[in-house]
């Protein structure tokens, strides 16, 4: 039986310290690309794969880290999982997922719990718990390493990845003026949601800037969920007049306004419009497909890895440049198909 090669034999083969080759396992940038690739050939010659419980322990980390959310949509928390995992699995990092109720009177004590149970090296916190600074005074009280995903800066840049949700309303209001789509109701996102208020205002104020002002009774509040679209489409399409086009806070909304008005016999886009926000995996699919603004959650997922990885890994083993940890928003797409005129 062969004897397992070891860290140790590694080094003394390419005549370096084990130092030196943690840093290349581990992608550090600070080693001479010359030693690097001979590092990596004795490695991949030898057949050498570093033991994770004793890579954790000298580095005094556990190589897992956190993603917390409340309730977010399958396709939302998919696009999140495999941003990070395109960062984390080539870092040596692991990916523990945990939902928590925002509204329960103890979720902050949970989320603390839940970082000291799984013993992760940071956690990345989405929307609408990313928005909760009681939670986030709790982790840096107890020292965790956190970034928050949101649609507004609400923390430092190095803890922060921003969605432009605001200005992706702006341009989605533009866009339906460009079309002649004046008669405007919304289905908003719950009011306490940053993110409710960024597209609400971002969409309204545009629209009284081009000279039109939506009617109270055609903005309703909804709670994001396919159900609440269905209702608060059924109570927008049977108002007279009806509205041009609705424009709901997500996709799962906007598909339950298509299907209220096809029960209703109402024809999208013919007699009314729908537009949605995220492009989930239903936009395309569903008939008529869905005009939406997309996000690019994956992409933003990806940056809040990289800023957690630099946060655990101090410097100067982090690749993360300075500029990196700078705080430029992503910005999202409109996506026109066939729910809006062409």
């Amino acid at each position: 039986m062969h004897k397992r090669p070891t860290i140790n034999d590694i080094a003394k083969q390419a005549g370096v310290s084990k130092r030196t080759v943690s840093r290349v396992i581990n992608g550090a940038v600070n080693v001479n690309p010359a030693t690097r690739e001979k590092i990596a050939a004795i490695i991949q010659q030898a057949g050498f794969s570093p033991d994770k419980k004793a890579r954790g322990l000298a580095a005094n980390r556990s190589y897992l880290l956190g993603i917390i959310y409340d309730n977010s949509g399958t396709y939302y928390i998919d696009q999140v999982q495999r941003g990070v995992l395109d960062i984390s699995i080539d870092k040596g990092y692991e990916l523990i997922v945990h939902p928590c109720a925002k509204q329960s009177d103890n979720y902050v004590a949970n989320c603390v719990q839940f970082v000291q149970r799984s013993h992760v090296d940071g956690v990345i916190v989405l929307p609408p718990v990313s928005e909760c600074q009681a939670l986030f005074d709790a982790f840096t009280a107890h020292g965790y390493h956190y970034v928050r995903m949101a649609s507004i800066a609400l923390d430092t840049p190095a803890n922060m990845v921003v969605s432009d949700d605001r200005g992706a309303l702006q341009a989605l209001a533009r866009y339906l003026v460009s079309v002649q789509l004046t008669q405007i109701a919304i289905i908003t996102g719950p009011a306490n949601y940053s993110s409710t208020t960024e597209r609400l205002e971002g969409f309204v104020q545009t629209l009284h800037s081009l000279g039109i002002d939506i009617a109270p009774q055609w903005i309703i509040e909804g709670d994001n969920t396919y159900e609440s679209g269905l209702e608060c489409g059924h109570a927008l399409l049977t108002q007279n007049p009806l509205p041009q086009v609705i424009f709901a806070n997500n996709d799962d909304m906007a598909v339950g306004v298509i299907n209220a008005a096809y029960a209703l016999n109402i024809a999208v886009p013919d007699r009314v419009s729908v537009v949605g926000f995220d492009d989930n995996q239903l936009a395309a699919r569903i008939v008529p497909s869905l005009t939406t603004v997309r996000r690019p959650v994956a992409a933003m997922a990806s940056l809040a890895a990289r800023k957690l990885i630099a946060q655990i890994e101090p410097a100067p083993d982090s690749e993360m440049p300075d500029s990196a940890l700078s705080e430029t928003p992503y910005t999202p797409q409109l996506i026109v198909r066939n729910s809006t005129p062409r």
